[in-house]
């Protein structure tokens, strides 16, 4: 019989085209509507499991933009790069806007992403064009989700493990990618309990600096649990008159599994003088 299983000289079994149709279409989607099931009975468990799904796919193209309100005027930063989940590394290219005379253009920054540092080029006036400066996130008020004008994407990630309250909202389509999209609120002290080394004093920081630990989010997951678009709303008090500042974070991941080839700076290539403002 044509539908007959056939043993090979290895005894691995080989099961003819039809009856694997069968199997593909009972148990195969039944696994994963399964999944599917699991996932939107229990959202505040499935996003707080989101930053491992992202180290286990291992790394990704990501891009990245702010918005910032602030004195009657919006500004987006925008951010192009890549991520090694693994190794806590990456490497963006951050755009940031016109003057707000539209006369002038910055130069676009160059960062590097690394457990508890930041490193940048072309930041800063009075910076030689061939050296980089160096910040330790943890002791930045808000932990770097904000002031790099880019969230590392694996501390967004990581911002979910303090997830409180969450919903599934449905599927939608990302980019060709049918996903599914949850929306909640995360506590960043609670996050910061549950992050990993690299991630923990950073977020424990932001939970101080911030106006509020709540953290409204959107976030949306792929069929593998891998997140594909992240969403972020923090508050922070303006220094120079009362009231808070909101700033929206979105993170887009895509390509996973590219190489990325992140080199961390060597200690001469630092700059180590003041930093003029611009």
């Amino acid at each position: 019989m044509a539908e007959r299983q056939q043993r090979q000289a290895d005894g691995s079994v080989v099961v003819t085209a039809v009856l694997m149709a069968c199997v593909c279409a009972t148990s195969c989607s039944g696994s994963g509507a399964g999944l599917a099931d699991e996932r939107a009975a229990d959202p505040v468990g499935t996003l707080r499991r989101a930053a491992d799904t992202l180290v286990e796919a291992g790394s990704s193209k990501a891009s990245t933009s702010m918005e910032m309100a602030t004195g009657g005027t919006r500004v987006t930063i925008r951010g192009e790069g890549v991520y090694d989940y693994r190794e806590r590394l990456g490497r963006l290219k951050v755009l940031l806007p016109q003057d707000p005379s539209g006369t002038s253009e910055h130069r676009p920054i160059t960062e590097l992403l690394a457990p508890g540092a930041l490193f940048m080029k072309n930041r800063g006036a009075g910076v030689p064009a061939d050296k980089w400066v160096r910040v330790d996130t943890a002791t930045l008020s808000d932990g770097n989700l904000v002031t790099g004008g880019a969230t590392d994407p694996l501390a967004a990630a990581e911002v979910l493990r303090g997830t409180r309250t969450a919903t599934y909202v449905g599927t939608t389509e990302l980019a060709g990618t049918e996903v599914r999209h949850y929306r909640g609120t995360a506590d960043l002290a609670v996050a910061a309990k549950g992050a990993s080394n690299a991630n923990r004093d950073v977020l424990a920081a932001a939970a101080k600096g911030f106006a509020t630990a709540a953290v409204p989010f959107d976030v949306y997951l792929d069929d593998q649990g891998r997140i594909r678009k992240v969403r972020h709303r923090f508050s922070f008090a303006n220094g120079q008159r009362q009231g808070t500042v909101a700033v929206a974070s979105t993170t887009l991941l895509y390509d996973f599994g590219i190489a990325t080839d992140v080199t961390l700076p060597a200690a001469r290539d630092i700059y180590a003088g003041k930093i003029a403002e611009e």
